[in-house]
């Protein structure tokens, strides 16, 4: 099976990579700027046309949330223009598409986690330019599967896990914002289940009961605050220094952009449609830190 990623440096694309050297029977390619821009429809269509894959997955995004709100002409472009070009591109070419979303597209009010059909409400930008991409993406491709995830991490790339990790290393404690609940999940997680993804398309063939939103997150829900403790935990148990972490409220640490202080993500239909259920926090943080020593030494 050929998958044909757009992006190459963010931490699903690479995670895709990944996942290909593991299984013999898929094969990924990834295409980024400058020669594969989403915002060129014709450089776009010319790479899906070159590779001729079975599925098109489209990670890529503009994920600055608080520059975002200084720059909302460029999110929306990227996150809503792109996204529609390579999902109309892909259309033409008769390609299913899955396209990653985001949980910041709901305002974070509800007192449980979010379901697929649970109302929208933006609170920033990142978040309104996202779920105009998730509209784009329906729009152009009746083929379409949107997973929307949340708090991604990884061993590479820019995320919590590996911030917090580096400012331990040089303070005696750490400030987190305790208000903010959600479902951290590892990218390497989230490869696998785009491939198992891949492979009931497919095998079985596009059904139309597979199109439009499921939630793809982790199935632990926690603080940020929470989060940065079981960093730490596990980096103690590896050996590593470990820092007090206290807890703050978001009105003590003021953004540009206001985060939904409810990010979880109930991912029933993922297990019930396509039969992914995702490791536990505890094991994928695990892996995490491991491979992350593992390129320090």
């Amino acid at each position: 099976m050929r998958l044909y990623v757009l992006g190459t440096e963010g931490q699903v694309a690479r995670s895709l990579r990944e996942a290909a050297a593991d299984n013999p029977d898929i094969v990924v390619g990834c295409g980024g700027r400058p020669d594969v821009d989403i915002l060129r429809p014709d450089l776009v269509e010319k790479a899906l046309l070159a590779f001729s894959p079975d599925i098109v997955i489209n990670p890529a995004a503009y994920t600055a949330v608080d520059r975002a709100e200084s720059e909302p002409d460029l999110a929306f472009a990227v996150n809503r223009d792109g996204a529609g070009i390579v999902a109309a591109a892909a259309a033409r070419l008769g390609i299913p598409i899955v396209h990653l979303s985001t949980d910041y597209v709901f305002d974070g009010k509800k007192d449980g986690p979010y379901v697929e059909t649970d109302a929208v409400g933006p609170a920033g930008v990142y978040g309104r330019s996202k779920l105009a991409g998730e509209y784009a993406v329906a729009a152009a491709n009746d083929r379409q599967i949107i997973l929307r995830t949340s708090w991604v991490y990884a061993p590479f790339g820019n995320n919590f896990v590996r911030t917090m990790l580096r400012l331990s290393a040089d303070r005696d404690r750490l400030t987190v914002v305790d208000d903010q609940v959600g479902c951290p999940t590892f990218a390497p997680d989230i490869a696998v289940a785009i491939v198992t993804i891949a492979r009931k398309i497919g095998y079985s063939g596009w059904n139309e009961q597979l199109a439009g939103v499921t939630h793809l997150a982790g199935p632990d829900e926690v603080t940020w605050c929470g989060f940065a403790r079981r960093i730490m935990r596990t980096s103690e148990k590896r050996g590593g220094r470990i820092v007090p972490v206290e807890a703050i409220s978001s009105a003590a640490y003021p953004t540009a952009a206001v985060r939904p202080a409810n990010s979880r993500l109930c991912c029933d239909r993922l297990a019930s449609m396509f039969g992914v259920r995702l490791p536990p926090l505890e094991r994928s943080l695990e892996k995490c830190l491991e491979r992350i020593d593992g390129a320090q030494h």
